[in-house]
């Protein structure tokens, strides 16, 4: 298993911008893709995002395409998710996840998983 530590998270107006960041450790980072899910109070967890191991494919939510960008640095075990023009419907706890090998948007798929980063946004 890889250990998750998501950081970057806060209250913030509407509009604005907000990075996420998640640190790896306890495995070779270079072997997982990482994804962000979020889940509002109320509901269930949700895809956001997801990065292949080598960064060259990326998927994105309907809901933030356009608007959030994820990226990776194999170099500093680290994932992004950087979220621009942001909407009260972002506010939501932000987790990062791993799984082994290929990409998928199902979060039964991802062993590993973050404590969580709470996003606010205030409209």
């Amino acid at each position: 298993q890889v250990q998750l530590v998501e950081s970057g998270g806060g209250l913030v107006q509407a509009g604005g911008s907000l990075r996420l960041s998640c640190a790896a450790s306890g495995r070779t980072f270079s072997d997982y893709a990482m994804g962000w899910f979020r889940q509002a109070p109320g509901k269930e967890r949700e895809f956001v995002s997801v990065i292949s191991w080598g960064g060259g494919t990326t998927y994105y939510a309907d809901s933030v395409k356009g608007r959030f960008t994820i990226s990776r640095n194999n170099a500093k075990n680290t994932v992004y998710l950087q979220m621009n023009s942001l909407k009260a419907e972002d506010t939501a706890t932000y987790y990062c996840a791993a799984r082994r090998n290929s990409v998928s948007k199902v979060p039964a798929d991802f062993g590993s998983w973050g404590q969580g980063t709470q996003v606010t946004v205030s409209s």
